[in-house]
């Protein structure tokens, strides 16, 4: 099995978490954490680094032990080092690390006392009322891992989709290497856009089923076959994630593009379209009566029901069919669009590289500008800056400008909302900067109100630019703050600020229903990378994705102006 980074990462997670067991060194223990960290925000896989015999150690949070151990799992397969480990601790007791309430010592505690080694077992001891009789447990927290295990177990699976690409487009490219292959695509969530992928489904046409279904379920990355026919077949990877194949005629290809790209309500309201014309839609093509009449291509389906092409990222059943029979859909926003990005930090703070090093990155990423935005004092962990190592910076920005030829870096800083809406820096210093953007990063239990209220008197500041990261949210680890978006979208357009589209994988926030909300105002969206090494630049592609998903075109995409048209936005002359 080919290893790719979310897989490593998997791996050095799994290892954190018996080393936290075992009571190991804490710096030793972060070590791994960081590494896996890097190795999911990565957007180049690091196997190309190892077939390239580049050194692994010079990359962000890998020293040189850790690189061996990368090249071990890519080249062998295996970690010898999880497996000495895994020898150590009973299978499956990880799993507890990871439910709110339950650090080392409990579980360890749990363990000794109740014999309990997984999700099942501790559920079970929580519903006879046993782990409330271990000493430093209670009531309370037996009610809330009965709770968290119900949930996990009734919750499928979901990767963000930067995850669920590392193992969907090399089994894509796999199969289009098969003889015969003529069409050879993903469809479903994956390619409506969507946050999170629960599975893959990958549609194929060509002359020779019986080979493609063979080498599908011959993968190297299949751990189990669940069904297998000459038109469909089931599989899960070792990463748990299901992946189908479909396999359909040429004249077909279309109808069964559109219909397994979905969405469900989508394609029920496109029947109900085609119904009401006296004809039929399904995954084999359009039929009036018994006649095929459509589905090579998805042009022809909705052709055949009086509708323009759909873009996959509209398909949600939210107004895009009555958009579309008034041919009044939005021409959405493309990558190529994009001009600068307005939020990125250096090792002045907690990114990975220089002014000059994010600046030439940015370049070769094909943009015009790039703001320089580090976290204020109040982050201390990360490094914040205080007002005169920010004055220091805009020097620095100054000195590289007037090297510059055809690009500019701006200044900036992501300043932290404090709880009564203050901001962390003075109106003075933010004064001497290009644009300001507020974040919040702590306090995030406040009441819908409060919130609301905090994040709106911090918009009132004089400098006050743009609200980053709006809802807070990190996809499958942290809910989004209570908030009333409406509120914050009506007072920003009132204050003339703006709000960002941060396009980290597991952020991509705003959501796309906010994206609508922010369109329909008259508030402009900047897609940002919040990039914190050289490869972040990549992800503004997902950050593009969501944005056609909320319907936004180039027009109301604030980084898509020139760097003239954007600073006579921000209030420069």
């Amino acid at each position: 099995m080919t290893a790719n980074n979310n897989d490593i990462a998997n791996i050095f997670e799994e290892i954190a978490d018996i080393l936290t067991l075992q009571g190991a060194n804490f710096y030793r223990i972060r070590a791994y954490r960081k590494a896996a960290a890097q190795l999911r925000d990565m957007s180049v896989d690091v196997a190309e680094y190892v077939e390239k015999g580049q050194d692994l150690s010079q990359l962000p949070a890998i020293g040189t032990k850790l690189a061996q151990k990368i090249v071990e799992i890519i080249q062998q397969g295996r970690c010898s080092a999880l497996e000495t480990l895994r020898e150590q601790s009973p299978f499956g007791l990880t799993e507890l690390l990871h439910i709110p309430g339950l650090g080392p010592k409990r579980v360890n505690a749990l363990v000794h006392v109740l014999g309990v080694h997984t999700q099942e077992q501790l559920l079970q001891a929580a519903k006879d009322g046993r782990v409330s009789s271990v000493a430093g447990l209670g009531q309370k927290i037996q009610a809330n891992i009965i709770h968290t295990i119900e949930s996990n177990l009734k919750r499928k699976t979901r990767l963000s989709r930067a995850i669920a690409k590392q193992y969907a487009e090399p089994i894509l490219a796999y199969l289009k290497q098969i003889q015969g292959v003529e069409h050879a695509v993903i469809a479903g969530s994956y390619r409506r856009c969507k946050e999170t992928v629960g599975d893959i489904d990958i549609l194929v046409t060509t002359g020779n089923e019986d080979s493609v279904t063979h080498a599908f379920i011959n993968y190297d990355q299949v751990r189990d076959v669940l069904s297998t026919g000459p038109t469909r077949s089931s599989v899960i990877l070792y990463s748990g994630l299901q992946v189908d194949l479909r396999v359909v005629p040429n004249d077909c290809y279309g109808a069964a593009l559109y219909y397994f790209t979905g969405s469900r309500s989508h394609n029920i309201a496109l029947r109900l379209r085609a119904k009401a014309r006296g004809l039929k839609i399904n995954e084999y093509g359009v039929y009036k009566d018994k006649r095929h009449i459509a589905g090579e291509t998805e042009e022809s389906v909705l052709a055949a029901i009086d509708l323009p092409w759909i873009p996959p990222e509209l398909r949600e059943n939210s107004g895009e069919i009555d958009a579309a029979q008034q041919r009044q859909l939005p021409t959405l926003v493309i990558r190529d669009d994009i001009k600068g990005d307005l939020h990125s930090h250096t090792t002045a703070s907690d990114g990975h590289h220089s002014l000059e090093q994010m600046a030439e990155a940015a370049k070769k990423a094909g943009l015009e500008y790039l703001a320089i935005t580090e976290h204020s004092k109040r982050l201390s962990l990360v490094h914040g800056l205080d007002e005169r190592r920010l004055i220091e910076q805009i020097d620095e920005i100054n000195q590289l400008n007037s090297r510059f030829k055809g690009f500019t870096l701006l200044k900036g800083i992501e300043v932290d909302i404090l709880e009564n809406g203050e901001l962390d820096l003075s109106d003075t210093v933010l004064s001497k900067l290009d644009l300001v953007i507020g974040a919040v990063h702590s306090n995030f239990h406040l009441s819908r109100n409060k919130q609301t209220e905090r994040i709106m008197r911090a918009m009132d500041r004089p400098h006050f630019t743009m609200l980053a990261h709006p809802s807070g949210r990190l996809l499958g680890s942290r809910e989004a703050y209570d908030l009333d978006m409406k509120r914050i979208i009506q007072h920003a357009k009132q204050r003339g600020c703006f709000l960002e589209l941060n396009a980290q994988p597991l952020r991509l926030d705003l959501n796309a229903l906010h994206c609508r909300m922010a369109k329909s105002a008259g508030v402009l969206v900047s897609i940002n990378s919040d990039a914190h090494q050289l490869t972040d630049f990549n992800n503004l592609q997902y950050g593009v994705d969501q944005a056609r998903r909320g319907w936004l075109e180039k027009a109301d995409i604030l980084n898509t102006r020139s760097l003239s048209d954007l600073l006579k936005l921000l209030g420069h002359t």
